[in-house]
């Protein structure tokens, strides 16, 4: 397969239990498949954890409990430990939580949890505002992960679309 046929494959995993972080979630991912890749939107609960070394990215997002990931998070992320080829691959943290600066941050101990897998992180970690335990999500927010998967996806597939070196197009000038 030439560098040209290859597509990104991402995946976007989530937990939530009022909808609001998979809400995010299907945004990301939506984000992410207007810039040609091919991705998976799952919850924790469906993946099969040995298909992820199949993917390019790995986004996981939850919501903030208790000042960090949910419950259900956390175990995957610990089942994550014993699955190989995760080293190098391409990692992005989110989540759902209070604007308070004291509410805690569900997605600091995914990106961390990410980094010790040896994954890159593509962009710092991301939350999305709710109003109240149960939601609604603060206007806005899913935008903002649309546009935020797209960058994503930019990123990582522009050099797709960058002609091999060597090739005949000339290069622009530089200065």
């Amino acid at each position: 397969m030439s560098q040209s046929d290859k597509h990104e494959r991402g995946v976007v995993i989530y937990d939530s239990k009022f909808g609001n972080t998979e809400k995010i979630a299907k945004s990301l991912a939506g984000g992410l498949r207007m810039t040609g890749m091919e991705v998976t939107c799952v919850n924790t609960n469906d993946v099969q954890t040995e298909s992820l070394k199949d993917y390019d990215l790995i986004a996981i997002g939850a919501p903030t409990q208790m000042f960090t990931a949910s419950r259900p998070m956390k175990d995957f992320l610990l089942k994550l430990k014993g699955v190989q080829g995760l080293k190098g691959k391409y990692g992005f943290a989110f989540d759902t939580k209070f604007a308070s600066r004291l509410s805690g941050s569900a997605s600091k101990y995914i990106e961390k949890t990410l980094k010790e897998l040896g994954m890159e992180i593509v962009r710092p970690r991301q939350s999305a505002i709710v109003d109240k335990t149960e939601g609604p999500l603060e206007g806005g927010e899913v935008e903002s992960f649309e546009r935020t998967g797209f960058d994503i996806g930019t990123s990582l597939t522009k050099d797709r679309e960058d002609p091999p070196p060597n090739s005949n197009e000339v290069a622009p000038p530089t200065h």
